[in-house]
């Protein structure tokens, strides 16, 4: 793996296109889908020249493939999110077909993103999977699946359980929790007010369309102000077209506001805080277990029982064990109670290096999440600055243009 790592660090990654197709699904069915062009090109060849080194076709269902197996195998790593796969948070003009190429042109930018990330990730990146998933076009899911990746995914009935039955929950991962739920909460509300502002200033917008429209018409019947109200209606129509851009830009600042919204879930309760549940479960499940392997121990030593058992029942009704046979279980009782206090011993190492591992990588993401996220809400600011900037440009404009009439 060490060539392969050291080759991930000097390519470069793109999504370079996406094309619709046709095929047939697992159930023989005909279906529609688009499939991404990815290219990765080595940034310094060994004799110093720059060569493209591959390209190869992936469907989205592939990227989930791999963004699955790196959940599985990478418990304690805050997985980058895959784009969305079908539009939310949409403003009524915009379309939720997945196979709009506005859509799919976003998606393109999100899947280059996210590949992006995991090769900058310092762990991810080394991982063989997603080497092959660059560079092996077929053949790749069956490799990918000789792993057992989705043996090893926790059952959705055992998570539950140990969300509900654990009795001492590590403070740190519940306040995490809480962080992901808020986080969540906050990139929803704002994407929903985005939209609600995007209708809004559609609206707005195209209404100086029918301005520009009238003062049109209305310079074919006026001789004197025809001039200058065939100028002021030029400005209305091009501040009314203005808005598509405008509107268009600032989806790629909600793509970003998204990738974070799906971050969120990579946290809770999906999968960071999800298997440190797990693993506290089965830690506490081990102790219990421990405990109650020494009391039968003891009771069987000292001959007397504590707690209502099947085994005492059994007993008051059929006679008292022999001596030998007492030993007998004694010693096997000792052999288990070894076996589990080495068990618990290394389930105890196994989750405190889970935690020390997690939550480095949950800082790691809390930094980039600020920086990222704060460029994006500047730069969301900048544009919509420039934007009224303009607006009032073409007013001035509009203005002079009534003032010569």
């Amino acid at each position: 793996m060490t060539e392969n790592n050291f080759w991930l660090k000097k390519i470069e990654i793109s999504v370079s296109e996406a094309e619709k197709r046709t095929g047939r699904n697992a159930m023989n069915m005909q279906e529609t889908y688009t499939a991404y062009l990815i290219e990765t090109r080595s940034v310094e060849h060994t004799d110093g020249q720059s060569v493209l080194t591959d390209s190869l076709w992936r469907r989205y269902s592939e990227f989930e493939v791999l963004r699955n197996y790196l959940l599985v195998y990478y418990p304690h790593v805050v997985v980058p999110p895959l784009p969305e796969k079908r539009a939310e948070f949409v403003w009524h003009k915009l379309s939720a077909d997945n196979m709009d190429p506005d859509f799919v042109e976003r998606r393109r930018i999100g899947l280059e993103n996210f590949l992006l990330r995991v090769a900058s990730h310092p762990i991810l990146c080394r991982d063989k999977i997603f080497y092959l998933f660059l560079t092996q076009e077929g053949n790749w899911k069956e490799t990918v699946n000789e792993t057992g990746f989705q043996l090893k995914a926790d059952s959705r009935l055992k998570a539950l359980n140990a969300t509900f039955r654990v009795k001492n929950p590590d403070k740190r991962f519940t306040e995490l929790k809480h962080y992901s739920d808020e986080l969540q909460s906050v990139i929803s509300h704002l994407l929903r007010v985005r939209a609600r502002v995007a209708d809004r200033l559609y609206g707005v917008y195209k209404v100086h369309g029918n301005y520009g429209r009238v003062f049109s018409e209305w310079s074919a019947i006026e001789k004197e102000m025809g001039d200058g109200l065939q100028s002021a209606g030029h400005h209305m129509d091009v501040y009314a077209s203005s808005i598509d851009d405008i509107l268009e830009d600032e989806e790629h600042y909600a793509d970003q506001l998204k990738e974070y919204l799906f971050y969120a879930e990579a946290l809770s309760p999906r999968a960071v805080c999800r298997k440190h549940e797990l693993m506290q479960y089965d830690l506490e499940m081990a102790a219990q277990d421990l405990a109650s392997k020494k009391q039968q121990c003891e009771e069987l030593a000292t001959g007397t029982v504590r707690t209502f058992s099947l085994k005492g029942m059994t007993t008051k009704l059929f006679g008292q064990e022999t001596p030998e046979q007492r030993e007998a279980r004694i010693k096997v009782l000792e052999e288990q109670i070894n076996e589990g206090e080495q068990q618990l011993k290394s389930k105890n190492l196994e989750g405190r290096e889970f935690v020390k591992k997690a939550w480095a990588d949950i800082e790691r993401f809390k930094e980039q999440k600020n920086r990222d996220l704060k460029e994006a809400l500047i730069s969301y600011a900048v544009m919509h600055i420039s934007m009224c900037k303009k607006g009032i440009q073409v007013w001035t404009n509009a203005k002079e243009c009534f003032s010569k009439m």
